[in-house]
């Protein structure tokens, strides 16, 4: 390997390299010379550069090569005295590559953890380069290789025949003993590794039915026995704070985890069903990215009008769309970009998924009456600039936050519609006077999410091959010349699934004075959508189109969420 190299040597490396970067990521990369990150995991933690991209980079700067991953092949021998924790912290995983003995890394500034892998292996191995996104599904392939030995020191454990009555203590004991305790600890290493955001343990006729929710979409995992499922779930609802004997009612509770130096919260939800007991756990990573509007993934006008809706001093800023399309994080990184020392900002919100240093957050708690509506009345004696409210449920809670738009602050907030135009209706539906609506909306944003192709098995498509022409042209769609579309294939990387990651399409109206004409008039949906497009707004499915002539995504994900 090469000298050691200081990150701010490779920061300054990559500043220089034209071929690597572009301007945007060159100004945020001269901005990090002033405090670099202490390792190339820092780098990658920042999400300035894809994951290719500094890998590429990584490799070049070290003068090493990068790895073939998908000829990657494990050997048991080679991780027997190495153990997953090491070597996930070191980013380093022993393999073959073609039948030749490597280290595959990610991190060549750790330096002494690679030495020691080095000198465990007996001998001196080339290293290969893969990307951090790489290593981790690595990891995820060696874990799911075969039924690990806390797998089987659980199923063991667990196999003991249970009386009748509930043993509370025993089950209790179960769930507390260390197979199961390692069991639920590979568990939510896998689901991290791949990003998953829930898991769902649901009781079947035949066992238990383990999935993941992996961009969106639920993945089916090895499934549990009866008697395993019942340490695990017992073990989860522990660490919930939730009551492990009782199995007749809902319960909800949260947690936070360390798994490897990553930190997560996760939200428990059980519910009693036919079969037994199914749980649900919501995960959010803490500090997995920086929340960064640019980033979002908006077209260049929609991010410049957006930008400048919440610069305004006052007014109202409505994100719309369903459950879990990202309202909540394209809020949040507005706020981001708004948090100042200059100015205060509050929030209320159910429940907290994004700590932000120097707001004020607040939890719903319904038990004690601290609902939506009665924390914006204590907000606005707590003389705040900024007020996000984490969703508009009725009509208290929008006259307020209407009220509040009017009288000098930024409101924040969150709509369940299918559309842009649809959230105006909806306010309107919640008893928001038409006048008073006209003169306090500034924006509203309308988002989905879809999944991104993964960059290595996507494969070129012409002219929509693979896809209704019909159904296209009835939704607008026209091939361009320079148009870069692909389709989804499937490989090792991706889990087979031919996506990897998700990103937003979005719809953003500005309130202009055409539209606020037309509020006044009440008028129906589809002339304020009219009026919207025919002054310039891109719809969601023109923004899904877009994506998909730049290679971003498939049409079956753009239509898949649009439709």
């Amino acid at each position: 390997m090469a000298a050691a190299m200081t990150s701010i040597d490779f920061v300054r490396y990559l500043t220089m390299n034209d071929d690597l970067i572009g301007p945007s990521e060159r100004l945020s990369l001269e901005r990090m010379l002033k405090d670099p990150p202490s390792s190339y995991s820092g780098l990658w933690e920042t999400g300035i550069l894809s994951g290719d991209q500094l890998a590429k980079a990584i490799a070049e700067f070290h003068g090493l090569a990068r790895a073939a991953v998908d000829q990657i092949e494990f050997r048991p021998e080679f991780t027997e005295d190495l153990s997953p924790r090491f070597l996930r912290a070191a980013w380093a995983l022993p393999a073959l590559e073609r039948g030749q003995q490597i280290l595959v890394i990610a991190d060549p500034t750790r330096e002494e953890a690679i030495e020691a892998a080095l000198a465990a292996l007996g001998q001196r191995v080339e290293m290969r380069v893969a990307t951090f996104e790489e290593m981790a599904m690595l990891f995820e392939r060696l874990l799911s290789k075969d039924r690990t030995p806390a797998l089987a020191a659980t199923e063991r454990a667990a196999a003991r025949p249970e009386s009748t009555d509930e043993d509370l203590d025993r089950l209790h004991d179960l769930a507390s003993g260390a197979p199961i305790v390692r069991a639920v600890d590979q568990l939510l290493e896998t689901a991290l590794n791949l990003s998953a955001t829930d898991i769902h343990i649901e009781p079947q006729p035949d066992g238990v039915r383990l999935r993941m929710r992996v961009d969106g979409m639920l993945r089916t995992m090895q499934p549990l026995s009866n008697d395993i499922a019942r340490g695990v779930v017992s073990r989860i609802k522990i660490l919930a704070g939730l009551n492990i004997a009782e199995h007749r009612l809902p319960q909800d509770g949260r947690a936070r985890i360390t798994i490897n130096t990553t930190r997560a919260d996760f939200r428990v939800a059980t519910m009693p069903t036919l079969h037994g007991e199914a749980l649900v756990a919501r995960i959010l990573v803490k500090g997995a990215e920086a929340l960064d509007l640019s980033r979002l993934g908006m077209a260049p006008r929609d991010f410049s009008i957006l930008s400048t809706q919440v610069a305004e001093p006052h007014g109202l800023i409505v994100v719309a769309g369903p459950t879990g399309c990202g309202k909540t994080t394209t809020l949040t990184a507005a706020l981001s970009s708004l948090n100042s020392p200059e100015r205060k900002i509050m929030t209320i919100e159910d429940p907290i998924e994004y700590q932000i240093a120097g707001v004020s957050q607040t939890q719903v708690k319904p038990s004690i009456n601290l609902t939506f509506a009665n924390a914006m009345r204590s907000f606005l004696r707590q003389d705040p600039d900024i007020m996000m409210v984490g969703e508009m449920r009725d009509s208290e809670t929008a006259s307020i936050g209407i009220q509040a738009a009017l009288t000098g602050h930024l409101v924040l907030t969150t709509l369940h519609t299918n559309s842009a135009a649809d959230a105006i209706i909806r306010l309107m539906d919640l008893g928001v006077e038409t006048f008073l609506l006209a003169s306090a909306l500034r924006c509203v944003i309308a988002q989905r999410l879809v999944r991104r192709l993964c960059e290595r098995c996507r494969s070129p498509v012409a002219d929509g091959a693979g896809v209704e022409h019909a159904a296209l042209t009835r939704r607008g769609f026209v091939s361009r010349p320079g148009d870069t579309c692909f389709r989804a294939v499937g490989c090792p990387y991706c889990g087979e699934s031919g996506y990897r990651g998700r990103i937003g399409i979005f719809e953003v109206l500005p309130v202009d004075a055409e539209l606020s004409g037309l509020i006044r008039e009440d008028v129906d949906p589809q002339k304020i959508q009219a009026a919207a497009v025919r002054a310039g707004m891109t719809t969601m499915l023109d923004d899904g189109f877009a994506k998909y002539r730049k290679g971003i995504t498939s049409i079956e994900e753009v239509l898949r969420v649009t439709v």
